[in-house]
């Protein structure tokens, strides 16, 4: 009869932990329904010995895994070092999206940010969710979104171009060693706003304020070569009016050296003088963008013709590039903004 009892005592503790784990899917991983059971099936066998392993499976489904324990432990500062790498991996879908002129096709976006159109879709689900991308319902094709919009709209109304360049000249010209500038568009013409001189000054004799000529420095020659004619038309006749009096002078001379001139700046996308408003004096000229493509500001940097490399792919050339492509990028142009 004892061994009857014993029998059947351990048969019911047996569909009780069952019924434990079929109600939490996995009872290690569902705390609520293993505290809501397992004392259940602990009353039924408690004069069984297996009771302390009854409470220590409770107690271990009550636990979180152990990833997030170990989420738990993480310092403050290794949290933010680790990051969310499944946004990280997101992410590359809407940069895929952002460089795309044109709406795209699940594979092809899933193709171009390295991932499978299955977890792609996953990812744009959230992202529809959040108006951060949007899908045609006619065609299945995949664009930004208008939260998209309104974070960029956001980003470029906090956005000061002038500021922005100054903090990024300070280190150009801590690498390069050069005196470097900024011009915008005034009222009289291309004038400087911010200028920086390296450790061997130029000796260019330039100051805050001076509006430079648009054919004879590489930074008039970036406003005439990017802004609208009808801002720059009467200038340019001036100074040609001028330059075919003055003797030293080696700039373009006649309307056709103005427009060779010009189409050299956009082939090149910046200006390069040699001794041309100094003598001695070289200088590069880059123009960085805004959001519609319109010529916000030139940066500028010049040295003496003994320390500082004209060649278009030197170390000026590159650095100042780089620098003008980064202030352009965040003003929000992209490549295609001058094209549409």
């Amino acid at each position: 009869m004892a061994v009857a009892r014993a029998v059947l005592e351990r048969s019911e503790f047996h569909r009780e932990v069952s019924r434990c784990s079929d109600d939490g899917r996995n009872l290690f991983y569902d705390g609520e329904s293993a505290r809501r059971h397992a004392p259940r099936a602990a009353r039924v066998f408690h004069s069984h010995s297996s009771r302390n392993a009854v409470n220590k499976f409770a107690s271990n489904a009550s636990a979180p895994p152990d990833d997030d324990l170990a989420d738990d432990h993480d310092t403050g500062e290794e949290k933010v070092r680790s990051g969310i790498q499944s946004i990280e991996v997101g992410f590359r879908l809407l940069d895929v999206l952002t460089s795309e002129p044109r709406a795209m096709m699940l594979r092809d976006l899933a193709q171009r940010a390295a991932m499978s159109p299955a977890k792609a879709h996953r990812y744009l689900v959230s992202f529809q969710r959040l108006g951060l991308v949007s899908q045609d319902p006619v065609s299945g094709r995949y664009e930004l979104g208008g939260f998209a919009l309104q974070m960029g709209l956001a980003r470029l109304a906090r956005v000061d171009g002038v500021k922005l360049a100054r903090i990024a000249l300070t280190a150009l010209r801590d690498q390069l060693d050069q005196t470097v500038g900024i011009a915008v568009w005034g009222n009289q013409g291309p004038t400087i706003v911010h200028w920086m001189e390296s450790s061997h000054p130029a000796k260019a004799s330039l100051k805050l304020g001076d509006v430079m000529p648009l054919l004879g420095s590489a930074t008039g020659l970036v406003f005439a070569a990017y802004l609208p004619r009808s801002k720059t038309a009467a200038m340019i006749e001036r100074e040609l009016a001028d330059t075919r009096r003055a003797a030293h002078y080696t700039g373009p001379r006649t309307h056709a050296e103005v427009e060779a001139a010009l189409a050299d700046v956009r082939a090149h996308r910046a200006a390069r003088v040699e001794g041309m408003l100094l003598p001695t004096i070289n200088a590069f000229g880059m123009p960085v963008f805004d959001a519609l493509g319109d010529l916000a500001l030139a940066i500028i940097a010049l040295g003496h013709e003994g320390a500082f490399d004209i060649r278009w792919g030197g170390e000026v050339d590159t650095a100042l590039r780089a620098c003008a492509q980064k202030l352009s990028y965040e003003l929000g142009y992209s490549d295609g903004a001058r094209d549409a």
